[in-house]
């Protein structure tokens, strides 16, 4: 990432932006006012084409101690007409990716948590949504050949969509749904919680090894 930690970067056309909607331009602004762990670089990306008239991407990654400890992207889709599968005009997608320790990887209620981080991430912020829906992937590796001194990985995956609560003036609260967003990076990459109270009834995965570890 070439985002300073903690810190979010874009870099925008002028001319662009105001050929856009006036409640697009302010949710992607609005991006900007989020409050980030230092761990998490993010910045600007592409955005896939023809999922909606107008859409915004990120990603971003967990690094600590020069690791990335987990990836990621989450795009803001926004169709001025609405979109009756989303009961809304604007929609965030996301995937998260980590590496999980062994003993967590053969937990048989991992999808079931992994997925409850997610919702979880966004009650804990108070940021009412609908049209909830995703899958959890949980994907193993084994190495052979040259490659057979590398310990097997497992690496999940979690794809979602939701439809952000807008407010009065038709614009949802970007920067906190970013926010909520980043904290389901951290613990997905096993940080512990920021703040002693956002440990309450919050399950992380173990803490990274180092890349020796066996």
């Amino acid at each position: 990432m070439a985002a300073a930690q903690g810190q979010f970067s874009d870099h925008s056309d002028d001319a662009e932006r105001n050929a856009l909607p006036r409640a697009f331009r302010q949710a992607v602004d609005a991006f900007a006012a989020a409050r980030l762990r230092p761990e998490i670089e993010v910045e600007r990306t592409r955005p896939p084409q023809r999922l909606a008239p107008h859409a915004y991407a990120l990603e971003a990654a967990v690094v600590d101690d020069d690791e990335d400890l987990a990836d990621g992207r989450l795009v803001l889709l926004h169709d001025p007409s609405g979109h009756e599968a989303w009961k809304g005009t604007f929609r965030l997608v996301t995937l998260v990716r980590a590496e999980l320790e062994p003993e967590m990887a053969v937990d048989p209620l991992l999808p079931e948590v992994c997925w409850s981080w997610l919702t979880g991430a966004l009650e804990a912020r108070g940021l009412f949504h609908g049209e909830a829906g995703g899958t959890v992937t949980r994907a193993g590796s084994h190495y052979f050949g040259a490659l057979a001194e590398r310990r097997p990985a497992t690496q999940i995956e979690i794809r979602a969509s939701w439809t952000p609560l807008e407010g009065r003036d038709g614009v949802p609260d970007t920067a906190a749904h970013l926010a909520a967003w980043c904290d389901l990076l951290c613990q997905v990459a096993g940080l512990p919680p920021s703040t002693p109270d956002a440990s309450s009834g919050v399950v992380s995965l173990p803490q990274r090894r180092g890349p020796d570890a066996r």
